[in-house]
């Protein structure tokens, strides 16, 4: 078929990508997204969409907070203006998040993790087994402590992937799902994207600029040079879902243990998560990772097992090798010059679904990437 001409071309029809293609759409920027499946099932639809920049920054994470921190202030104002641009409610939710101690040793490493945390200036509130109880009651009785984060909320992630392809459209994008990508480059530098249809027809798509925003499968683009592969791989995560009354849930607001966490839904699922192994593409969900996941989650609240278990799948997590997104031009002289990439946010894609689109908007527009992208520059591993 005959050569098609594009502005951009986003390679990757998950919520970064859209994400990504919406801000430049809006900047006036003609955009073309690229998605070998359906859009938004990968890592976007198995999340559990948690904003959580102050509870779940981990010791060694310092140097992502500022990322996370701006992500989720930019919050609140995306799913406004996305669900005015979609039409489409993203059930956004501000409770608060709470995590919880049940032993001595729990309540020393949440101890812990409150002076880490408070060194980095995250706003927490220490809570006594009883005031934890008030606000969640169907907690167990066992609690020895309890942490709580009122600026971290939630977002019901399966509906970002349809509402940024909705604003998308409406903004004057163009979506190809369905469409394996392979990547063009000439004279060593990335100049677009040969679409392959299910037929086995195929499509070149030429573009000022092309983005790669696949998730844990960036890594395995055809035509990607070898030394141009960014280091990103697939964690996989394992999660299920309960099925609470609606009307009468039992948990309100986002309950983190040491080893899971625990999301209400508006239609009343909870959804308890979730593991982290190395176990590549491994799409099986097993015995042993449901029963971990059970058995937590009904030490923290008993009354779990009298709900039906409603939905069981597997996620895998764009992991990078210091677990930060890699975001900016990859290095000149490894064969695909001019590539972008928005790759590698591991469990922090959701989150940081704005300023990565914020970021990469930008760059592609000034030819410069702000300050607060730079130290996450694709560089840093080639």
């Amino acid at each position: 078929m005959a050569d098609d001409t594009h502005d951009i071309i986003l390679i990757g029809g998950g919520v970064i990508g859209l994400a990504v293609g919406w801000s430049l759409a809006q900047a006036g920027r003609g955009v073309a997204v690229v998605e070998r499946g359906q859009l938004g099932q990968g890592a976007s639809q198995a999340a559990a969409g948690m904003l959580a920049a102050g509870i779940e920054t981990e010791p060694s994470e310092e140097g992502l907070l500022p990322l996370t921190r701006a992500a989720q202030a930019l919050w609140p104002d995306f799913a406004a203006k996305l669900e005015a641009a979609s039409g489409h409610s993203l059930h956004y939710r501000t409770e608060g998040s709470m995590v919880i101690a049940l032993t001595r040793d729990d309540r020393e490493w949440l101890q812990r993790l409150a002076r880490f945390q408070g060194k980095c200036g995250v706003e927490l509130e220490f809570l006594t087994p009883s005031q934890a109880r008030q606000r969640e009651p169907a907690l167990t009785p066992n609690l020895t402590a309890a942490l709580y984060s009122r600026q971290d909320h939630q977002v019901e992630n399966r509906a970002l992937a349809p509402a940024l392809a909705v604003a998308l459209r409406r903004a004057g994008g163009i979506i190809y799902d369905h469409s394996a990508a392979e990547l063009i480059c000439d004279h060593g530098r990335c100049v677009g994207v040969r679409r392959r249809h299910s037929d086995g027809s195929s499509q070149d798509m030429l573009a000022a600029r092309v983005i790669l925003a696949a998730g844990a499968w960036s890594r395995d683009l055809v035509g990607l040079p070898a030394a141009a592969r960014p280091p990103v791989r697939p964690i996989k995560g394992q999660m299920l879902a309960v099925q609470m009354d609606a009307a009468a849930p039992l948990l309100r607001q986002v309950v983190w243990t040491q080893n899971i966490y625990l999301v209400p839904r508006d239609d009343g699922r909870l959804l308890i998560g979730a593991t982290i192994e190395e176990k590549g593409f491994d799409p099986h969900v097993t015995a042993g990772g449901l029963f971990g996941l059970l058995e937590a989650a009904w030490r923290a609240l008993p009354a779990i097992e009298d709900l039906p278990v409603v939905e069981s799948w597997v996620g895998h997590r764009p992991g990078s090798p210091d677990d930060a997104p890699i975001l900016g031009e990859i290095q000149a002289g490894l064969g695909a010059d001019g590539l972008i990439l928005a790759t590698g946010h591991h469990r922090n894609g959701i989150l940081l679904t704005p300023i990565t689109a914020q970021l990469i908007a930008d760059f592609v527009r000034q030819g410069e990437m702000a300050d607060l992208g730079q130290k996450f520059s694709p560089r840093r591993f080639y």
